[in-house]
């Protein structure tokens, strides 16, 4: 049977594809809430392995390429501020991002932004049982 939050293989990805593997417009809050919790500043690796493991992609690694995508675009709108981090000598220099007060705030709106998804979520789950003419399911197992 799929699995509602996370398929855990393309076959049972394809059993609905549209579903998808994650909610891809929640990552920048996801970066967001890392950058929030972190008490320094984190390279984009560091950042992929801790979005990793959140529950919008449940242990599956997102795209490299569209999270450091996501990351300059935050930073053009100043949500998160990059530095170079030179330590290591010999090393390559990697880039480090922290949260900004802009960054904060735009946290913020996404606690309600979110709040009224899961309200519009409740409802489309009503109306798609609806339409079916069947109970509505409980929530699956990843929902806590």
């Amino acid at each position: 049977m799929w699995s509602a939050c996370h398929p855990k293989s393309e076959n049972e990805l394809s059993e609905c594809a549209q579903l998808g593997k994650s909610l891809s417009r929640l990552t920048q809050p996801t970066i967001l809430i890392v950058l929030a919790r972190a008490n320094e500043a984190l390279h984009g690796y560091k950042i992929i392995q801790e979005i990793s493991a959140s529950p919008m992609f449940g242990g599956s690694s997102p795209d490299p390429t569209g999270i450091y995508r996501i990351l300059k675009q935050m930073e053009n709108n100043k949500y998160i501020k990059g530095s170079w981090d030179n330590a290591e000598s010999g090393s390559q220099p990697k880039k480090c991002y922290e949260i900004t007060k802009q960054g904060k705030d735009c946290l913020r709106r996404w606690i309600d932004a979110l709040g009224c998804y899961s309200e519009s979520i409740k409802e489309l789950r009503i109306l798609a049982s609806d339409s079916l003419d069947i109970d509505l399911p409980p929530l699956p197992h990843c929902v806590h």
